[in-house]
Order: structure tokens, then sequence, then C-alpha cells
């Protein structure tokens, strides 16, 4: 029977597993994965991929970064971190370490269509839009190019702002000082998108601008596509292998369950420790007590004492207790337990007795109850 009931459990864990391994593969593998705008892993049309990977065959040292910004290395090693189109707004304590990076000597290129407000950028708005529309494009050595721009706005330069990019309408990317490093910004995320990067003149713009400052290292800035989701768990690992550590800890508890495991405090059942007990007996007792019955109570305990007398050495309950001498002599019981057994008769006789007459009778009875039950 045994034998059966364990068939039928590893029978249970087959299926589940199985079912398990389906719904896994169906709200996985099924799905086509959806890449979000301006990400360097992104193929879509929309994400920066081919950039990044035209820059990795050209640097040395490229990677991409997904951590908070206090992490960033503020050592004066010439770096140069790539932000493309941030998907919020960095709070001011994030901001202030990335001026802290570009203060130590390091670069950021900044890019988005309308960076109003982020690094204490000001912006005007065009009256006209251009976004269908090749437009002129004009370098800070006057050399012509022609693009493409989304954005319906200008850079707003200071005196001390290096225009790198403008138009007729105004300045499309700019150069600003921050302690001993940069900032680039430009307003044309799209010219490094998968879909428009090869279109007119965008790479040329685009290396213009990476190249606007020498460098050691690349980095492309993840984390503003992350926000706070990254480093987390379910970014940091693949899904195949969370799917996978799930199944195991799923296997390892159904296992367990198997096996019969079971964690926490050993608790014995209760038919084990009242099977063989009166429980009757107890709450009757409880009863005398709580209803100061104490001459009842103390009348059992003495008829109880007699008939145990009865029973192991044969003297009659029913006999006087002044006779009990000679029998006790010829069964060389104690002759004190004589004494309790005359000095008890008028004490049941009263109609009441108090709670310590009945503490001080009760020890005396249960002594040679004792007694008798030892010989």
């Amino acid at each position: 029977m045994q034998q059966i009931s364990k068939i039928k459990t590893w029978i249970w864990l087959v299926i589940l597993l199985i079912i398990f391994a389906l719904a896994s593969f169906l709200m996985f593998s099924q799905k086509p994965k959806i890449y979000p705008n301006y990400v360097s892993s992104s193929p879509s049309p929309t994400g920066v991929k081919a950039v990044y990977t035209y820059l990795h065959n050209q640097h040395d040292n490229i990677k991409r970064w997904k951590h908070t910004p206090n992490l960033l290395n503020n050592d004066p090693e010439h770096q140069l971190l790539i932000m493309i189109e941030p998907f919020f707004m960095p709070t001011t304590e994030e901001i202030n370490e990335y001026k802290d990076f570009m203060k130590s000597g390091n670069t950021i290129l900044f890019i988005s269509e309308n960076p109003e407000g982020f690094f204490d950028l000001k912006t005007e708005r065009l009256e006209e839009d251009l976004s269908d529309k090749n437009i002129n494009i004009t370098d800070q050595n006057e050399m012509n190019y022609k693009g493409k721009i989304n954005s319906s706005v200008r850079l707003l330069s200071e005196k001390s702002d290096k225009i790198l990019l403008h138009d007729k309408e105004g300045t499309i990317a700019q150069k600003r000082s921050f302690g001993d490093g940069h900032m680039i910004v430009s307003v044309a995320p799209e010219w490094l998108t998968n879909g428009q990067v090869l279109t007119h003149d965008h790479i040329p713009l685009i290396l213009s601008l990476v190249k606007e400052e020498k460098v050691d290292s690349i980095l492309f800035d993840e984390y503003i596509h992350m926000g706070e989701n990254a480093s987390t768990i379910w970014t940091v690992y693949p899904k195949w292998f969370l799917i996978l550590m799930l199944q195991i800890i799923l296997i390892s508890i159904l296992w367990l369950w198997a096996k019969g495991k079971r964690f926490g405090p050993i608790l014995e059942q209760r038919e084990e420790t009242v099977r063989f007990s009166d429980e009757g007996i107890k709450a009757l007792a409880a009863w005398y007590l709580r209803g100061q019955k104490y001459r009842e109570s103390l009348a059992i305990q003495y008829d109880f004492v007699k008939q145990l007398f009865l029973e192991r050495y044969g003297v009659p309950t029913t006999i006087d207790s002044f006779d009990l001498e000679g029998l006790f002599q010829r069964k060389r019981i104690d002759m004190t337990n004589v004494k309790t057994l005359k000095e008890i008769e008028p004490v049941l006789q009263k109609d009441k007795i108090s709670k310590h007459e009945y503490l001080l009778w009760s020890k005396r009875l249960n002594r040679l109850r004792e007694e008798a039950v030892k010989r």
C-alpha cells in the first residue's frame, strides 16, 4: 500500500513538472521580444546597436553602464559617457553625481529631443515643424551637411559655450565646460538609431560629436533606460536561468513533500499523551477544588487508600481502625500509618474542613498510598 502511494506521488510530481515546463515555454518562448528605444543592445529600427557595434570595433575600451551614477569612476581617465534620450528625469542627487563625473575631467555626450531641465540646459521652441524636411547643418568648421531633425527646439547657448552644430533656426549641438571636463549636448537622438544612421549625413555628424574630445574609454549609459529596475535580479540574469532556478526550487519542495519532510518543532499527537489517561478524573478533581468540596475529596482519597490496603494486604475496609494495630504488626506495616487512619476519622466527621487541613491530610494519605504501592 505504501509503495502504491509513493508511485502516485511521483506521478503527480512528473505531471506538475510537465505543466510548469509547458507554461514557461508558452509564456517566454512564443512572445516576440520588445526592445525599448535608444537602447544599445536593441537591433530594432529605434535602437542604437549599430552605432554601439561600430564604436566597439573602433575602440578597445567600450561597454554598457547599467548602474547608478554614484558608482562612476570620477578619476580623470578621459572617459566619455553617452546618454541618449533618458526615459525619466534623474534626481537632483543623480544630476550632481553626473556633474562630479565631468568636473573630474571626463565628458558626457547628452542627446535628447528636448534637454530642457537637464543639467541646467535651456531651449527655445521653433515656430515651424521641420521634422519632415532635410535641413542644412553647419559644423564649427563651416562644413555643410544634410540631416533630418525631429526636435522642435533649439539650444540656448551661453557665452562660454562652444557651438558645434547649427542651422538657420539655432544651435543643434554645443559643448559646455564643467570643471576639468565637458558636456556635449545635441537635440538629434534619431541620428544614432539603426533606422536612420545610414541616411543623409548622419554618420559624420555623429562622429563629429563623439570625436570632439579625445577619450580613452566610452560608456553607453543604460541606467537612464532602466531607472529603478537597473541591476536587479531580473535584469542581471537571463530569463532561461531564472526559469531554471524556479523549476529547481519547485522540484526541491515537491521532493521534500514526497519524502515526508516537515519543518518546525516536533509536536506530539494528542492521542499519544491522553490515550491511556483519564481526563475525567482530572476534571472532577478540578471541580472539587473550585467548589471547595474539601471534605468530599478527602473522603474519596481515604476510601481509595483503604481499598488499596485491601487489595495488597487483605485488610478489610469495614474493620474498625482501632483493630488495625494487630493486623499491621502481623503484616509488618509501618505503625505510623495506624495513627494516620485513627486521626483522619474525626476530621471526616466534620461538616466542613479548611483548605489547610485538606492539604495536610491529602499529603499524609498520599504518603500512605505510596508506601502501600512500594511494598
